[in-house]
């Protein structure tokens, strides 16, 4: 009885992910919220919330393809899309559409990518990547199908850029997970682009950096495999650190690059 009531739960929550889907289109910038896709690239897609998964695909976009950078055809949306000038150190959120709440359970980051060029509204995101925020469980007692999750109920990311970001023209990547699928190789992953230009005097440089695609492959037990019904929240922290979303996020200051060069000392011994 208890599998016929997981099996009948898991279902229910597939059949409902259609009216649950999301997509980052606002930029908020000292508290002003932008119109949509103002500064952030519009996908191509005719419903531009539906998720990007490795197998039951929509418009056959999976986190292989390129266009997992920023959306399935956002590129063609960029000359058009305004550059928001942030300076670093600054607190910004990336906002969703329609006003719209994370309604599935996972895991929310944020990442960036410098236009090698200087000009964003030219840049493919074919360069590094690197992550300035992320959230994961808040609450290991929770519901892991709810709000167990810090994203869960989040109609916005609020990050800071880190004050020791280079000044130049960076692309900003606000992704969401919802894990309702993963137990099916259906993960599925919400996100957008933002064109900014940071100012300031930073210096910084991120160790640790990404490609996408190549930044997840579904041979990871988080996005096939996972189970929210029967896994435990150790088990689920587990499979997060054997992905990118695991790992740290590149902090900001002096102080914290020299903490986090410690830490990553520490791990080797």
């Amino acid at each position: 009885m208890k599998h016929s009531a997981i099996f009948v739960a898991t279902i229910a929550a597939l059949a409902q992910s259609a009216s649950a889907h999301y997509i980052f289109s606002k930029l908020v910038v000292n508290g002003e919220i932008s119109n949509d896709w103002q500064y952030i690239r519009q996908t191509t897609r005719s419903e531009n919330y539906m998720p990007t998964k490795f197998t039951s695909t929509f418009d056959n976009l999976t986190p292989n393809d390129n266009d997992f950078r920023c959306n399935l055809g956002s590129f063609t949306n960029a000359a058009k899309t305004e550059v928001a000038e942030v300076a670093a150190g600054d607190s910004i959120a990336m906002k969703l559409f329609y006003d719209a709440s994370i309604a599935h359970p996972g895991p929310g980051q944020v990442y960036m990518s410098k236009a090698p060029s200087g000009n964003v509204q030219q840049y493919e995101g074919d360069g590094e990547w690197f992550k300035i925020w992320e959230k994961t469980i808040c609450n290991e007692n929770g519901d892991l199908t709810k709000d167990a999750w810090c994203t869960y109920g989040m109609s916005q990311f609020e990050f800071e850029i880190p004050a020791n970001t280079p000044a130049g023209e960076y692309l900003v990547r606000a992704e969401h997970v919802g894990l309702h699928g993963a137990q099916a190789n259906e993960a599925e992953l919400f996100y957008s682009c933002a064109q900014i230009k940071v100012t300031g005097s930073g210096n910084g440089s991120p160790s640790l950096t990404y490609k996408i695609p190549g930044l997840y492959n579904d041979s990871m037990k988080l996005f096939n495999g996972l189970n929210l019904w029967t896994d435990s929240a150790d088990a689920i922290e587990s499979d997060i650190l054997d992905t990118p979303i695991g790992d740290d996020v590149w902090m900001t200051g002096w102080f914290a690059e020299e903490d986090y060069m410690l830490h990553e000392s520490s791990d080797q011994h």
